[in-house]
């Protein structure tokens, strides 16, 4: 029987901590532009889940606006970096994903969709 590995694994119940430890993390990729676009990767709709296990470990998928995007060995690190700084977040994954389809309704400045 496989295990289920931990630090993929979310966690389903949405403690104060956890929200609290999100809206951290978010701030911090607001701080992280896409430099052909004046809008921010959180809101242009960049990032598609942010996933924590029970040590505080973040998985990130997200995606560019294009394969052939002139950032795309930049960008993924430029998103990273500033989460370095976000107490009490322990290793950070961060996973480009090229599958997701960019719409309108992805790219619109949402309220929150964690």
């Amino acid at each position: 029987m496989e295990q289920a590995n931990p630090l993929l694994a979310a966690q389903d119940q949405k403690t104060a901590e956890v929200q609290e430890l999100q809206e951290k993390v978010i701030a911090a990729l607001k701080t992280c532009y896409d430099p052909e676009i004046p809008v921010d990767i959180w809101e242009l709709g960049l990032i598609y889940e942010l996933k924590f296990d029970l040590e505080k470990n973040l998985v990130i998928v997200m995606t560019l606006t294009s394969p052939m995007c002139p950032v795309a060995e930049s960008l993924p690190v430029d998103a990273s970096e500033p989460l370095c700084f976000v107490d009490p977040v322990g290793f950070n994954f961060l996973y480009l994903h090229w599958n997701i389809q960019m719409t309108a309704v992805r790219t619109r400045i949402r309220e929150s969709r964690f």
